[in-house]
């Protein structure tokens, strides 16, 4: 895929997972929403966790995608496409930056609710975290016979 493509497959896939390693060198991957925002990545999550935990350990994440895929039994082969994204994990500590890319997520994710979200996250930033990953590498793949 061209980088173009592989950015473009991270406006429109649902979710992605994001890998981290603690400090022990054990890897850690999770399912995540996320939004592009330019070249930095948004995920929100809870204040606390083993994501956290690793990502304060060391900032360094890998982020993948995968978009399209049908498994092809007589070819043995599957179409498929993916992209990956390499970076550093940012927590966001600044209350109008935290919602202002909150809403980024709600504006993916909800667009028919942003009435209620602004209320629904002006009630849990408190309690709601937000990292951007600084996208510093991107690359895609594609398989399509």
């Amino acid at each position: 895929m061209t980088n173009e493509e592989a950015i473009a497959l991270l406006d429109v896939a649902e979710y992605g997972f994001l890998s981290t390693v603690g400090k022990d060198g054990t890897p850690y991957g999770i399912p995540i929403n996320f939004v592009r925002d330019g070249e930095t990545l948004v995920l929100h999550c809870a204040m606390e966790g083993r994501k956290l935990d690793n990502i304060r350990h060391d900032a360094r994440v890998s982020f993948c995608v995968v978009g399209k895929t049908e498994v092809l039994p007589a070819q043995f082969t599957t179409r498929y496409e993916s992209t990956v994204v390499a970076g550093r994990a940012e927590w966001i500590e600044d209350a109008y930056r935290k919602t202002e890319l909150i809403m980024k997520l709600c504006r993916k994710y909800a667009p028919d609710h942003l009435e209620a979200a602004e209320k629904a996250i002006a009630k849990s930033l408190p309690r709601t975290g937000v990292l951007a990953i600084a996208m510093e590498a991107v690359t895609g793949k594609a398989c399509r016979y």
